[in-house]
């Protein structure tokens, strides 16, 4: 079989998972770059030679994900339309002894912390110089700013510290300089991420300090908007709703994966928190930022979850009535604190839980956005699609959320021009459970 040989050395990048894992492929991409490689980012053209996979490995839908397109650029490299397949992030640190095994035909796994190796592989060298630089794949007006790696947290369920290790906060300093860096390449919004953004600080500074990250990113000119994703609710540092309130440039947005709602389950759980004291932060985040939107994330099917606690599940969020909400089902992890128990909720029974909770917030999604229609928003673009120029509201994190809607051209009135990665303050005329549709204001 005829393979491309070594003349074309394209390298594409795979990205799988999170946001996070994104921000580690643009790392890679913008070494590759700076090493005059030529490198491309889930091109759908077969043209490159090698192919760099970046795997998750965070519960099983994810890691069959990444096993399956191992496989796939495996067979394409037997096929002869690559010559080499390399594998890298969570999955291959977590299995990389179990892969080698079982995927020979890989031609070298990676663990999350082995850039520089993976680089040298590639024929290129790491530029210390480049730290704090960064190419983006995903559009020029948004980026993503990891404040931090790796997790302290003890949760029960979670194997991402397997994976990534503790937690090691970023230098502010180095952070602020990368915000400028993209905001003189035209960035509108950055999204602060990290396993948790409520620990910022602590190893670094001997002390919570994402609230004042928040106030020196607000300073950077020509950055609009500054999001936060993934905070953590136990010791959630007040001080980071004022920056919030104060600040015109940070969103009134904030995503706070909280798990369940009982407090039998988050005790099982280890997340040093209970249900009561879960509604009183939420309702003080409400008092003290009254235009704010949350995001959370729940589990259905953690090891003993009884019917009873399910209900307390389904009536908190009833009670809570989240901006947002996304539910997983439990995944049964190995050397987590949750696999000593029996997996002993059957896989239907999760499902149908977590579809009973998506069911009610759909509703709730309905009545909060039917409480927007009339109201003008100012949105941020993404792109154009189907007839309709697509953005979001400061209360909207991309590919997550709710978007907006504006037709190009509307009944009885001349075609629109927004540019991609514009603002504009648009009018919301009708909505359905996670869209809002609307015309421009002039």
């Amino acid at each position: 079989m005829k393979t491309k040989g070594t003349i074309n050395n394209k390298v594409n990048i795979v990205t799988l998972g999170c946001s996070k894992n994104l921000v580690d492929s643009e790392e890679i991409y913008t070494q590759l770059k700076a090493n005059k490689i030529s490198v491309t980012h889930e091109s759908k053209k077969s043209d490159a030679s090698i192919v760099v996979i970046n795997t998750c490995g965070f519960i099983d839908n994810a890691k069959q994900e990444s096993i399956d397109t191992i496989l796939r650029y495996v067979d394409a490299k037997q096929n002869g339309l690559v010559d080499k397949v390399y594998v890298t992030g969570c999955l291959s640190h977590r299995y990389k002894d179990d892969l080698e095994k079982e995927i020979p035909l890989v031609d070298a796994f990676f663990g999350t912390n082995e850039l520089p190796r993976l680089l040298k592989t590639l024929k290129a060298d790491y530029k210390h110089e480049l730290v704090g630089e960064r190419l983006l794949t995903t559009p020029a007006h948004y980026a993503y700013l990891k404040i931090a790696e790796g997790c302290d947290r003890p949760c029960s369920f979670c194997a991402i510290p397997l994976m990534r290790g503790t937690h090691v906060s970023r230098p502010m300093e180095q952070l602020v300089e990368q915000a400028k860096n993209f905001a003189k390449k035209g960035t509108k919004e950055i999204i602060l991420i990290a396993q948790d953004l409520t620990y910022y600080g602590l190893d670094l500074y001997k002390k919570r300090n994402l609230a004042e990250l928040l106030d020196r990113l607000a300073d950077v000119e020509n950055i609009d908007w500054i999001r936060l994703q993934y905070a953590y609710p136990a010791g959630f540092p007040l001080d980071v709703l004022d920056v919030m309130k104060n600040r015109s440039n940070v969103c009134n947005y904030l995503d706070m994966p909280l798990q369940h709602g009982s407090t039998d389950m988050l005790k099982a759980m280890r997340r040093g928190i209970t249900r009561e004291k879960t509604e009183q932060l939420v309702n003080t985040i409400r008092d003290k930022v009254p235009n704010i939107a949350i995001r959370t994330t729940l589990i259905a099917g953690h090891p003993n979850e009884t019917e009873k606690d399910f209900e307390e599940m389904y009536t908190f969020v009833e009670k809570m009535k989240f901006d947002r909400l996304g539910i997983f089902t439990y995944s049964h992890e190995e050397n987590t604190h949750s696999h000593t128990f029996e997996d002993n909720i059957p896989a239907e029974t999760k499902q149908e839980r977590a579809d009973e909770i998506m069911a009610l917030q759909e509703g709730i999604s309905a009545e909060l956005n039917q409480k927007k229609v009339g109201q003008t928003f100012k949105v941020l673009f993404d792109r154009k699609e189907g007839g309709y120029f697509i953005g979001r509201t400061e209360h909207d994190s991309p590919e997550v959320d709710n978007e907006v809607l504006v037709p190009i051209k509307a009944e009885n009135k001349e075609a629109i021009y927004i540019a991609k990665g514009e603002f504009a303050n648009v009018k919301i005329n009708s909505a359905t459970e996670f869209d809002l549709f609307g015309e421009i204001c002039s």
